[in-house]
């Protein structure tokens, strides 16, 4: 039975993770929704094998060249992929399977005419998300697919929340947003990269920004501040 094995990912945040790396080799191409992070994320995908692309919402600069929708055809399935599911074009007639990221969570549900898929996040881990992406195996002369969760990590020590971040971590954090403000990011962006809820980077970044000469040391007084 002729069968294709396709992966399915998305927002890898920069880092290709070796687990990662290891099923793109069991597979012919590759699906990546968005929030790559980095063109080095997409050089190593295509050194496996051939990787279709979207631009994602962390995807800045050094992405303008990739689309922010793609459609394509594998085997004789027509594919739509888009980064943001909001952002799902209305007209896609004759589409068999939809592919999205954005929100980190695993999904696949299913309409009268098309299969929506959301591989989950395979970057790095936020809070008590699980890192995940998803095998598809497409049957073209039954015109049927099936998919496969793949949870990258299952062992992986979860990463704490904000408030039960050590002193160092919270320091190390809040180092990181600094760096990135200095950068020239924005919230969004920030708050992406470094796994927190935009209103913490937001927080971190106006108290940076609005008392010049401030270190991590203050912002992280002003914090505990504001918190009592």
């Amino acid at each position: 039975m002729e069968t294709h094995r396709i992966a399915v990912l998305s927002d890898t945040h920069g880092i290709l993770r070796p687990e990662a790396a290891a099923v793109l080799k069991t597979c012919e191409a590759a699906l990546h929704a968005g929030d790559a992070g980095s063109q080095e994320v997409i050089d190593q995908m295509n050194k496996i094998c051939p990787a279709h692309v979207v631009r994602g919402n962390v995807d800045r600069q050094w992405a303008k060249k990739l689309p922010r929708e793609l459609e394509t055809e594998l085997f004789g399935f027509r594919i739509y992929m888009v980064h943001n599911k909001k952002q799902i074009r209305e007209d896609l007639a004759g589409i068999d399977i939809i592919i999205y990221g954005h929100s980190h969570k695993y999904e696949v549900s299913h309409t009268a005419d098309a299969v929506y898929l959301n591989p989950g996040s395979c970057g790095p881990r936020r809070f008590r998300q699980p890192v995940t992406m998803m095998v598809l195996t497409l049957f073209p002369k039954e015109h049927r697919f099936e998919t496969e969760r793949i949870d990258l990590l299952q062992s992986e020590p979860v990463q704490k929340e904000l408030s039960e971040l050590s002193d160092r971590d919270m320091y190390e954090l809040i180092r990181r947003i600094i760096r990135d403000v200095d950068a020239g990011r924005g919230t969004a962006e920030i708050a992406a990269r470094s796994h927190v809820d935009e209103e913490f980077a937001q927080q971190v970044c106006r108290m940076y920004l609005t008392h010049p000469g401030v270190d991590v040391d203050g912002i992280m007084d002003r914090l505990e501040r504001k918190n009592l």
